[in-house]
């Protein structure tokens, strides 16, 4: 009786991605559309395929397409159906006409389990080998060798499944004989390996290339040092000139943990500083150590372009400002900022710092005493509340807090919960 049970909207899809990959493997125009689409909608999983696979075989499943009704309406309808339903509906497995019509106006609808000869009645047998456990280990793992030496395309759609039952066996599990045959069968798939890591290679977004990477290595596939150069080809390839936007900063800066020192002090990186002309090269670079594009990274936060100044703010969660003088530079640069969006976005990432360098919030303060916007106001109460504001004079903090702050016309805000708290100080 729940919201969307029924829901028929994809929860997952193909993707240009997929299609752009088959074109470049060699497939026609036509058979890289119809084959995308056909795992698509095989692979599509919504709510309406889960309710189905899940009660396989069931005649007759009620639910809601969209927004389900609010208890008491649901109860006062299925009473009424309860006390005037034709006699033999019950268990006959044919959907009530009449329980279809009292529900009508809330989106009810009703479908049936699925079956075995249903058009994707395969993709249910395949899903429930990740989820049957009668099915041991070694068991489990054959059959992600089983799809493996399926098309890579087809592989890719079930990577969530294949990541997590590779990622599941423990290394005292590695060792034991069943599992430890499975997995050298796989290791001396050289034919399964190439076109799974080809797939990877030309992979549209990296975060899908690291992924399935990451899976070649835990399969026996690569070795350490052969997924490290792997990493580093995926790296050069980004800095010579490959998109690089939040997403990838967010990726590249956290897979910087499991890089080797010798994968990113190499000539094509300190090449690659030198010639790195947009922000998203020199967040990558200050994610492997580079200190000048750390400097042009920040000064992407007192600009106007919002795309630069989410991909500083990305950089930023995984580099925090330790440096007090760095910290005065950055305010001081945010407080000449036009108060504009820009603006408020500077200052929220600034919030994120925990800012405690007392030069830092008079700046902030002086900032707010002489703002024409109460979005910067609140802002910069943002970053007070979650700053080491008791190094500041308490009574004069909320003497400017209340003097200085503007009208707000949707009523009580932070500002007035940071006054309290300093008052309660």
């Amino acid at each position: 009786m729940g919201c969307n049970t029924l829901n028929a909207q994809p929860m997952r899809t193909a993707g240009g991605e997929l299609e752009r990959s088959l074109l470049r493997a060699g497939y026609s125009k036509a058979d890289a559309t119809q084959f995308a689409q056909t795992l698509g909608a095989r692979h599509a999983e919504s709510n309406r395929d889960r309710m189905r696979n899940i009660f396989k075989d069931v005649p007759v499943i009620y639910g809601f397409s969209s927004k389900a009704p609010l208890g008491p309406y649901a109860a006062a309808t299925l009473q009424k159906y309860f006390q005037s339903g034709p006699a033999g509906e019950f268990g006959s497995g044919r959907p009530s006409g009449r329980l279809l019509s009292l529900f009508a106006p809330v989106s009810m609808t009703v479908v049936n389990g699925a079956r075995d000869d249903d058009l994707h009645a395969g993709f249910r047998r395949d899903a429930c080998h990740f989820a049957d456990d009668r099915l041991t280990s070694a068991q489990k793992l054959a059959f992600v060798h089983s799809l493996l030496r399926r098309d890579a395309a087809e592989a890719r759609m079930f990577l969530d499944a294949i990541e997590r039952q590779a990622a599941s066996i423990s290394p005292a599990e590695r060792q034991l004989p069943a599992v430890k045959a499975v997995l050298d069968d796989i290791g001396r798939d050289s034919a399964s390996r190439d076109r799974f890591i080809a797939f990877a290679r030309d992979a549209d977004e990296p975060s899908t290339r690291t992924r399935m990477l990451a899976v070649a290595r835990t399969l026996g596939w690569l070795s350490d040092d052969q997924h490290q150069a792997e990493l580093r080809v995926m790296l050069d390839e980004h800095l010579a000139g490959k998109p690089i936007g939040s997403s990838e900063v967010d990726l590249f800066c956290a897979m910087n943990r499991e890089l080797s020192p010798a994968t990113t002090d190499a000539p094509l990186l300190r090449k690659a500083a030198l010639h790195s002309s947009t922000v998203g090269q020199s967040a990558v670079l200050a994610c492997l150590g580079d200190r000048e594009a750390h400097a042009r990274v920040l000064d992407a936060l007192t600009g106007s372009d919002g795309e630069a100044l989410e991909i500083a703010q990305v950089y930023l969660r995984h580099r925090p400002i330790t440096d007090a003088d760095e910290m005065r530079v950055l305010t001081r640069g945010i407080a000449k900022m036009p108060g504009s969006d820009a603006q408020v976005r500077a200052l929220d990432t600034l919030a994120r710092q925990k800012v405690s360098d007392s030069a830092s919030l008079d700046e902030l303060l002086r900032l707010y005493a002489v703002s024409k916007s109460v979005n910067v106001q609140r802002a910069i109460a943002g970053i007070l509340i979650r700053a080491d504001y008791k190094a500041l004079p308490q009574r004069e903090l909320v003497s400017s807090l209340s003097r200085h702050r503007l009208k707000s016309a949707d009523g009580a805000d932070l500002i007035d919960v940071l006054i309290r708290r300093v008052q309660a100080q």
